[in-house]
């Protein structure tokens, strides 16, 4: 039995997706932790491409169990069609297969409007958010004003507090953002229609990762975003809501810490980033662009282009020291074919002095100069090799010098976004 997390360790984007589908194929159960559908996971199975944003990327397996934590925020309409675009390209769901936490708490039509009102005002100081309400919705969770899945199965109840919270937020919306006052009723009839589509789904999944726990069954838990965009450790504030290190798994599914067995590092073999906020190794020329082209470096929920650039080390070893990461995921390797000169940040320069950690100042970090190690590139096509040796001596050198560089070895290299296009070394789930 392993419990194994799966965490991004840059700003996101790292293509969970494929590694945690691929993960599956050995795991019982796949839950996400935390988050919101301000993340998109895009997996590629047998030509097929699939964009998921709330149900976990263990969908793809019928016979396994997929669980959206309490730790994750749901927007009941984003998840309802979700699932209607999955069952329509013939992915079975069923209450057998999905289980939605009666304690998610739910992102509700004042919290996309909130939020998209924020970044309006906010202009030249905007954080970059996806307007999706899943800042506003972490907000009332914080100050105990949220409603849940659960309260689905209460009207009653769920009309109240619909209507207090109302109160305080139709303030904002008129006297503050000039904007009309929300209708309690049009959101409650919105409600009636999420839970009789919902309903069956939500229950405690508190109990059941438990007795998954209990019974030696292999569990995978599914962050979402990347270390760099947690609310407590990451570039704040052009960071996420939720934390999306290893210790939410904890607090996203009620699983004890010390159950947690294997914790894997998602490393993109170059460094990308959506929204604004520092980014030391930012390329803003024509590699940036090939980069960018090559990896389809477009945001799964947005489309948004996302920045690209070289390998921060920094970064990476930060988010091993705060996940206790075990090993390593290497990702899009085969995007770097072609490249003359590769490069990776082992250290930053900052006011004459070399330093090895991230400034916690945010204009100290945009000051901050890549200190570069140079390496060869490499032209051969890297999508067929199934095991280390079948890589070209330059990509081989670039990978042992990035576990040296952040202190975990490689268990898993991807070359190719198929699910078979992947080199794996590591056993997760030891019998």
């Amino acid at each position: 039995m392993t419990n194994l997390a799966v965490i991004g360790s840059q700003w996101g984007d790292e293509g969970k997706g494929k590694i945690v589908d691929l993960l599956t194929e050995k795991a019982d159960v796949v839950v996400r932790f935390q988050g919101g559908n301000n993340a998109g996971h895009t997996l590629v199975v047998g030509g097929e491409t699939y964009a998921l944003h709330l149900v976990p990327s263990g969908i793809l397996h019928p016979e396994k169990v997929s669980v959206v934590g309490s730790g994750v925020v749901v927007d009941p309409d984003v998840l309802m069609r979700e699932i209607e675009s999955l069952v329509q390209r013939g992915v079975k769901i069923s209450p057998k297969n999905l289980l939605i936490s009666e304690k998610a708490h739910i992102i509700l039509p004042y919290h996309r409007l909130l939020d998209e009102a924020r970044e309006k005002k906010a202009a030249d100081g905007k954080i970059g958010t996806t307007g999706r309400g899943i800042g506003p919705a972490y907000e009332d969770k914080a100050s105990r004003l949220g409603l849940r899945m659960g309260d689905l199965s209460d009207m009653d109840y769920f009309s109240q507090r619909l209507e207090n919270n109302l109160q305080e937020k139709n303030c904002l919306f008129v006297n503050l953002y000039g904007l009309p006052p929300q209708d309690s009723r049009t959101v409650l009839e919105k409600a009636k229609r999420w839970a009789e589509f919902l309903g069956p789904y939500i229950g405690n999944a508190f109990s059941f990762i438990q007795k998954a726990s209990d019974q030696g069954r292999n569990i995978l838990f599914e962050g979402a975003q990347g270390v760099q965009l947690d609310v407590d450790h990451g570039t704040y504030p052009f960071v996420t809501s939720s934390n999306p290190t290893a210790g939410a798994v904890a607090t996203g599914t009620g699983l004890a810490p010390k159950l947690l067995h294997h914790v894997t590092g998602l490393v993109k073999a170059y460094t990308s980033r959506v929204g604004e906020g520092p980014f030391p190794t930012e390329l803003t020329d024509e590699t940036g662009r090939k980069i960018r082209e090559t990896g389809a470096e477009f945001g799964t929920t947005t489309g948004r282009p996302r920045r690209c650039g070289w390998l921060d080390a920094v970064v990476v070893k930060t988010a091993v020291q705060l996940c206790g990461m075990d090993s390593l995921a290497v990702t899009k390797l085969d995007v770097l074919r072609g490249l003359p000169k590769i490069y990776m940040a082992t250290a930053y320069e900052l006011d004459g002095q070399k330093i090895d950690h991230i400034p916690a100042s945010l204009k100290d970090f945009s000051r901050a100069v890549p200190v570069y190690e140079e390496f060869a590139g490499f032209s051969q096509d890297v999508r067929a090799a199934r095991k280390l040796s079948d890589l070209p001596k330059e990509a081989r050198v670039y990978l042992d010098r990035l576990s040296e560089a952040v202190g975990a070895p490689a268990g898993l290299v991807s070359v190719g976004p198929e699910r078979n296009e992947t080199i794996v070394l590591a056993d997760y789930f030891k019998p």
